[in-house]
């Protein structure tokens, strides 16, 4: 059987990014984390240890948003890294990592990397 739990539009107000002013202004992100699992007995039993904790998810993507990174990509990947290895039970997990209003030239409302392992 397969479930999915996401917590979807994570805020996020970081260093991120190349340019030394990204770094020094900061800017801000939403980060949407998908997970499949199998939650059949947390479904019966209503029994928060035999499910991914959605303030475990919650932390790691805050406490990976607060190292600076020049790439969003290096970011993500860190989240999904820990997510894999300090929660039980992923199957399979996407992270979705959104910058807004990045700084290139062009009207653009955000820039977004996907990694899916």
């Amino acid at each position: 059987m397969r479930h999915t739990i996401e917590v979807n539009g994570i805020k996020s107000f970081a260093h991120h990014g190349c340019l030394p002013e990204e770094t020094a202004i900061g800017g801000h992100y939403l980060i949407d984390v998908q997970m499949e699992t199998n939650f059949s007995v947390a479904a019966i039993d209503d029994d928060l240890s035999k499910t991914i904790d959605y303030v475990a998810v919650n932390k790691i993507v805050e406490e990976e948003m607060d190292i600076p990174s020049k790439l969003i990509e290096h970011v993500g990947q860190r989240i999904v890294n820990r997510l894999k290895s300090e929660l039980n039970g992923i199957d399979f997990v996407r992270v979705k990592v959104t910058k807004l209003s990045p700084p290139i030239n062009g009207d653009v409302n955000n820039v977004a990397i996907i990694i899916e392992e």
